[in-house]
């Protein structure tokens, strides 16, 4: 048995050509690396939108309105229509309907050491929208207060511009907290005073809230227009930066923050880059595969009078074919595992590098790179095999 190897091994070497047996290993390389790296950036990318370290409770809602132009002015209502149709979009988790003033509302101080007034509007959203959580988050009229939650931008904007024209001190989310001011409702028998309390602050809805409560009752009690269509919208969605959610707003007229949707041309990028790396690496997976195929036909067909002399002395084609898978199947597992190990150090790299930036990917290569890995493995062993069981025949002696 060991004399029959030694022999085999005598006639492949002199049988093979080396530069075609290169050629194919350096294609198979390169291919699992295109492969591997295409999957693996698709994971990456994945853990980026959908991974809860990565979760933003900002950027997954969204405030919809119709984009204001010439043709639609006064008539940006959003229709039963259109609220049931975005209703069932597959990148739409819910939908929420804010809720405007339809009353003349203002703002006081109740203090002449912090004197200010203001007209203002209030808006009110369901409570699952809301990134504020408060005991005080309700209302009835024996209440002594009317919570409030205040955009996280408007307290920017007075102690950093507004404090310094007027020589007004700043302000801490504490301090604004203990302030308890004037809320003015103008209605046709005169004015209704409540006293307003921040509870908290958002980073969401760039709009005063009050409760859903106080809404409906200043709406019934002293709303001039009656018509209780929503101008805006809040979506919550896994994905703001879904191709096909930006294509819908454009599609229907809608608009939103454009900062919370800016990765949807990103998104485009990557895919683009996967998709071609993806192509790239099975075009080069077919074309080392057929490369392999015939440098094995080529080896065989070479030495193939003194295979048909080995079988014609009693040699089995089954020892023939399992020493030939022997010899040219062992370099491919070697090639995956090098490709495999290559993008997992790459891999450990850049979680470290993101994660400086507070951005968090996985340290470990992804399943979905392995799953690839074992399936093209599989895939070359069933490939040799048929090719091997093809050009070793048992008729080969005949």
């Amino acid at each position: 048995m060991h004399g029959l190897q030694a022999l085999l091994k005598k006639l492949i070497r002199t049988g093979a050509g080396r530069s075609r047996f290169v050629l194919a290993i350096v294609g198979l390389s390169v291919a699992m690396l295109l492969i591997l790296a295409a999957v693996q950036i698709q994971s990456n990318f994945n853990d980026l939108l959908h991974s809860k370290t990565n979760q933003d409770s900002v950027a997954n809602f969204l405030v919809l309105n119709k984009i204001l132009n010439d043709q639609n002015l006064g008539a940006t209502a959003l229709s039963e229509k259109d609220i049931e149709e975005l209703k069932k979009q597959p990148f739409v988790e819910s939908v929420g309907l804010l809720s405007p003033s339809r009353f003349k509302a203002s703002i006081q101080s109740n203090s002449t050491r912090f004197p200010f007034y203001t007209d203002i509007a209030f808006e009110a959203v369901p409570n699952d929208f809301i990134d504020v959580t408060s005991k005080d988050w309700k209302w009835d009229e024996t209440m002594p207060f009317v919570p409030v939650i205040v955009p996280n931008m408007f307290l920017d904007f007075y102690n950093f511009q507004f404090s310094f024209s007027q020589n007004l001190p700043q302000l801490t989310q504490g301090v604004v907290k203990m302030i308890v001011f004037k809320i003015n409702l103008y209605g046709p028998n005169g004015v209704v005073n409540f006293n307003g309390h921040v509870v908290g602050f958002s980073d969401r809805i760039s709009s005063l809230l009050v409760p859903q409560e106080f809404m409906n009752w200043g709406n019934s009690r002293f709303g001039k227009n009656q018509d209780t269509k929503p101008s805006r919208v809040i979506i919550r969605t896994k994905d703001p930066g879904n191709p096909k959610l930006t294509d819908y707003l454009r599609q229907h007229n809608l608009t939103t923050d454009a900062d919370k949707t800016r990765f949807s041309r990103y998104r485009q990028v990557v895919d683009l880059v996967v998709t071609i790396s993806g192509i790239t690496g099975i075009i080069l997976l077919a074309f080392a595969l057929l490369i392999f195929s015939l440098f094995i036909q080529l080896t065989v067909a070479s030495c193939k009078e003194e295979i048909v002399l080995l079988i014609t002395l009693g040699a089995s084609p089954a020892q023939l074919r399992a020493f030939l898978m022997r010899q040219f199947f062992p370099v491919n597992i070697i090639i995956i595992l090098v490709s495999v190990c290559i993008l997992s150090v790459l891999q450990y790299y850049l979680h470290y590098l993101l994660l400086e930036q507070h951005i968090y990917v996985s340290a470990y290569p992804s399943a979905g790179m392995v799953f690839c890995a074992i399936g093209v493995l599989a895939l070359i062993w069933l490939m040799n095999r048929v090719f091997i069981r093809k050009y070793i025949s048992p008729t080969a002696g005949k």
